[in-house]
């Protein structure tokens, strides 16, 4: 980047807000997937949304592209610049902007900490839904940007189901607000475009998000079973008798070993091929029906042991190690590949054992802990990236674990995006001229794609879809 630029951006920003030597931009050249890696040109820091729409202004003047990011939380590489593009970093802006406790809205800055807003609304009775298990350091404008989920998601739907309207700079400068703050779907779902767009369309400056109440009565339930098969089935069961869980969660052997091994340990059985937890919560009498028939249901389907926290300690312990399953795994190795795909529920056993085949072929650490309920897996890949045999394993694993998961009818991703990661396998859910579309929605928004580039949609299969319009 040119000294001309750094300046210009320092007289936004301040000097103190742009990091330009090499040595202080290596903490931006991932996000947390650590297989994708690239310096960007410069990083840039505004405080409030004036600041970005001068930021925006400037890159427009200078026709260089930019990359938004938050925490860095994101798993397929999607918060990545490389140097020709300029990182502009939104963490300063986390301020909750205002509070509706009689509506059930907060407004705030895009760089406010998922876990912050539920514990700022809890004295009103209300809470977020959306909880990533990195919700302790994630944004919410990132949860925006990737379209997140997390495990309270089954019952309540993901980000874009709690986001009523968002303020929006796009890469020309210029302000749109999209949605309304009482959520009315009136004309076209503009916020529904842009929740999970993945910086491609400009950056948010606002978000109002929509609060639930906390409800009146939560079960939470931790059972075990020896095969993974019967923990599948058991899923499948609990979904089948027309319940739905707040969560419903499943982790293997791998994976609860080393939980259990490091100071997020819940009690979890280490003995057990797999553990389900299930959530359940409404109204009392309606949680106690419920829970008789899940107990019974994982009981038919080979639990050894069913039990309930049986206080809101032995709950919130229950959930660290679910939560902080992803940080126990950094005693495996140095580096984690955390791997994002959707199958149905039927496809789980199936599925499970052929992701046990791919990591014994490969000779790799594989643990799963994923939402089992809607059947989004997370095959988790425990390995060290300055072992270049090692690393090339992991790539061809991820591979193959994607194209099992295709191919059992499910999609690629299920919370954590596109990004540069999986570009490669869009093809192969969707053709030529869906691929063309959606470039097209992306150049309404940014026509000369200087938002985020290089990354969701494939540029080789969107010039055949010209080059195929052209010709007709």
């Amino acid at each position: 980047m040119t000294p001309s630029l750094v300046a210009a951006l320092e007289r936004i920003v301040g000097p103190r807000w742009v990091r330009h030597r090499r040595a202080e931009l290596k903490t931006y050249t991932m996000d947390g997937l650590p297989t994708r890696e690239s310096y960007p040109g410069l990083v840039v820091m505004p405080g409030n949304a004036e600041e970005v729409r001068e930021i925006l202004r400037l890159l427009h003047l200078v026709d260089v592209p930019f990359v938004a990011r938050g925490a860095g939380t994101g798993l397929s590489g999607g918060a990545v610049a490389d140097p020709e593009a300029v990182l502009i970093a939104l963490t300063r802006m986390n301020r909750i902007l205002r509070i509706d406790p009689v509506l059930r809205r907060a407004v705030l800055q895009p760089g406010v900490v998922n876990a912050r807003l539920s514990e700022a609304v809890e004295p009103l009775g209300l809470h977020y839904v959306p909880d990533p298990s990195s919700q302790a350091a994630c944004t919410v404008g990132g949860n925006v940007a990737e379209n997140a989920g997390g495990p309270h998601c089954l019952k309540y739907g993901v980000t874009t189901n709690h986001i009523v309207q968002l303020e929006v700079v796009l890469a020309d400068a210029s302000v749109v607000r999209l949605g309304s703050p009482q959520g009315d779907p009136w004309g076209p779902d503009l916020v529904g475009l842009f929740v999970g767009s993945e910086g491609m369309f400009g950056i948010v400056t606002e978000i109002t998000v929509r609060l639930e109440p906390i409800p009146p009565s939560v079960r939470t339930m931790l059972a075990d079973f020896a095969t993974v098969r019967g923990a599948s089935e058991a899923v499948s069961g609990i979904i089948a008798a027309g319940i739905v869980p707040a969560a419903l969660e499943m982790m293997d052997r791998a994976c609860v070993a080393a939980v259990e091994a490091s100071i997020y340990a819940a009690g979890y059985p280490t003995d057990a091929a797999a553990v389900l937890l299930v959530e359940l919560d409404g109204q009392s009498d309606a949680v106690e029906g419920e829970a008789a028939t899940v107990e019974s249901i994982l009981r038919g389907a080979g639990a050894r042991e069913v039990r309930s926290a049986s206080s809101p300690a032995d709950r919130a312990r229950l959930w660290q190690g679910r939560k902080k399953a992803f940080g126990a795994m950094g005693r495996i190795a140095p580096d984690l590949a955390v791997q994002d795909a959707v199958v149905p529920r039927s496809a789980l056993p199936d599925i499970m054992d052929r992701i046990e085949e791919i990591r014994a072929r490969h000779r790799l650490s594989i643990s799963n802990v994923f939402h089992a309920g809607d059947g989004n897996l997370h095959p988790n890949i425990s390995f060290d990236r300055r072992d270049p045999d090692l690393t090339h394993r992991v790539h061809l694993a991820c591979r193959e674990i994607m194209a099992a998961c295709v191919a059992a009818g499910g999609s690629i991703t299920g919370e954590h995006g596109v990004g540069s990661d999986k570009i490669d396998y869009m093809p192969w859910i969707f053709d030529a001229e869906t691929l063309g579309a959606m470039r097209a929605v992306r150049c309404a928004f940014d026509p000369a794609e200087r938002a985020n580039p290089g990354k969701v949609v494939p540029l080789h299969a969107c010039r055949e879809w010209r080059a195929a319009r052209g010709a007709r």
